[in-house]
Formats: structure tokens, sequence, C-alpha cells
């Protein structure tokens, strides 16, 4: 089990509801993230033993160091999903979301809504902390659910035992299209004296550096960049070039072949919203290609349109 380094820039993919699978997270490790985070797991459903839930805590043998995100607001329910994670091995990290915006997630005082009630998400903190084996305990938020409050959420955070955390600079109000409030996470570093890594709107090298110098944060999260540019770590921390498109397309096809393996022929549906990704940077008859691969069921066809697809980016 890795421990942490926030010694020098740290990077991290975030945990993304329907992106941040194994085969995902398995690709881009390989382009040099530090960190790998499941995507965001039910505590209650992990305490009634949902197949689906468990297969969730499953990692790769390459994502290490590696987090466990839950959600919860219900006390015994989290000590009891801690205790299964408990079992877990090669798990370095349980983190809390207190980010998720999502009306279903939010109207269970789960994600962001904890934000609304600082003393149960501090007890919540406590209690992962208490009871976790495991060597970190971090949170996720958001600067606040209507109206910023993200000194008092960070100074909770690291009261309650949090060992770091990652910061999304906007309120929930915000979701993701309100600008990103830099200078929020600024102030949230100069308040806490556990590391805190910067997220929201990081899509390339330049911006990379310019968060972190503006932040002094301890590192930063990349998600839904990350989707459509699993190497976009490796752009940053190696200085690569724009990915090639033989680069592209091996990407792309490895990353179907382990959903494929994971997933059984299901993972080609499944896939479709990654292709989706894959294929928006202008490239030319991206609608057909997208229109071709929704209507695609088998996954030996849909392998061999994908291939024909990235191939014809050489030409």
């Amino acid at each position: 089990m890795g421990t942490l380094d926030f010694s020098q820039p740290f990077y991290a993919l975030a945990p993304l509801a329907g992106f941040t699978d194994l085969p995902f997270r398995s690709v881009v490790k390989k382009f040099g993230v530090d960190l790998t985070i499941s995507e965001m797991i039910s505590s209650n459903a992990l305490i009634h033993h949902s197949p689906k839930t468990y297969r969730m805590l499953e990692k790769s043998p390459i994502e290490n160091p590696y987090a466990i995100q839950i959600a919860g607001s219900d006390l015994d329910v989290i000590k009891r999903a801690v205790e299964i994670i408990n079992t877990q091995e090669g798990i370095t990290t349980i983190d809390l979301n207190c980010g998720c915006p999502a009306p279903k997630i939010v109207n269970n005082l789960q994600g962001s809504s904890l934000l609304t009630d600082l003393p149960q998400m501090a007890k919540v903190i406590e209690t992962i902390k208490r009871y976790s084996n495991k060597e970190y305990t971090s949170v996720k938020f958001r600067l606040g659910f209507n109206e910023k409050n993200h000194k008092e959420i960070a100074k909770i955070c690291q009261e309650s035992g949090a060992d770091y955390i990652a910061v999304h600079g906007r309120t929930r109000a915000g979701r993701y299209k309100a600008a990103v409030d830099y200078d929020a996470l600024a102030e949230i570093k100069s308040t806490i004296n556990i590391p805190m890594i910067a997220n929201g709107d990081i899509d390339s090298p330049t911006k990379a550096q310019w968060v972190l110098n503006h932040t002094q944060a301890d590192g930063i999260m990349i998600g839904r960049t990350a989707v459509g540019k699993p190497w976009i770590f490796k752009q940053i921390k190696e200085g690569m070039e724009e990915a090639s498109p033989a680069l592209i397309k091996a990407v792309v096809l490895e990353h179907y072949d382990q959903m494929i393996a994971h997933y059984g022929k299901h993972g080609a549906m499944v896939f479709r919203k990654n292709l989706h990704s894959y294929s928006k940077a202008g490239y030319p008859k991206a609608s057909v290609f997208r229109n071709d691969i929704n209507n695609i069921e088998n996954p030996i066809e849909m392998r061999k349109v994908i291939e024909d697809f990235f191939l014809s980016r050489f030409t």
C-alpha cells in the first residue's frame, strides 16, 4: 500500500459516476496519475451486500495507491460500510463524498447536502477515521451548498480527522457550469495545515500549473477532461506533446478491450459514452460515428467500427 507523497505536486483522477470504473482507471494509471479513486459507492448499498456495489470495490493490481469513495450520513451505516472496506486489501484511503450535486443523492443527506449539516458531516468524518484501518481518511467537497462557506467546511474536515481534502471550486448551486473560484481554493489552503487538492476545470498542462501556483494547492484533481484525454496526466507531468493519432487509437482499443473483459458483451454498450468523449476532438464525420455506435450491440462489430474510425485519423 503506497504512502501518499505531498512533498511535490500530486495528481489525482477525480471520481466520476459512470466513468471512473476499473477499466478506465487502469488506462489512466498507465499515464502516471498518482491516485485513482473508485466511483462513488453508496454506503447503504454496500451494507446490503449489493453485488453490483461490491464489484465497484474491485481495483486493478496497478492501482497503488487507491482510494474508495463512499457516500452516506447515517453513522451506523457508515461504520458498517467502513468495516466492509476494512476487509479489502490494497486500499490506501477512504474518501467521503461531500460534493455530488445529483438530486437523488442530495435528497438523502448525502453528497453535497452534507454541507447543509456540518455537525453531521463532522460526525461522519470522525466515524470513518475511528473505524477505518486504512492509512488515510479524506473528504471531497464543494465550496458550499447554495452559498460559499468553504473555510468553515475545510476547518471542520481538518478538526474531524481528515488527513487531506480535495475541493471542487464551485458550490452545489453552481453544479458544473458556474465559474470555478480559484481564489476560494487559495483561501482554503491558507486556512488549514493538511494537504489540499484543487479540482475544477483543469483541462491543460498550462491550466494545471496556473492552478497550482495560484492556489498553492498540494495537488490537482482532474475528472471530465481525463475522460476524453486519459493521457492528460502524462502531458502535465512530463510535458508530453498532444497525443498522436496512433496513441489515441491504441488507448481507445485498449480501453474497449478492458471494458469487454470486465463487463462481458454488455461492455460494448457501456462504452458508448466513452466513445462520445474520445471522438469529440474535431474529427471529421464524428457525428456519423457516434450515431453508428449508438446502434451497435455486437462487441466484434463495435470493435471493427472503432478501429476503422480511428485508423482513418491517420489519413
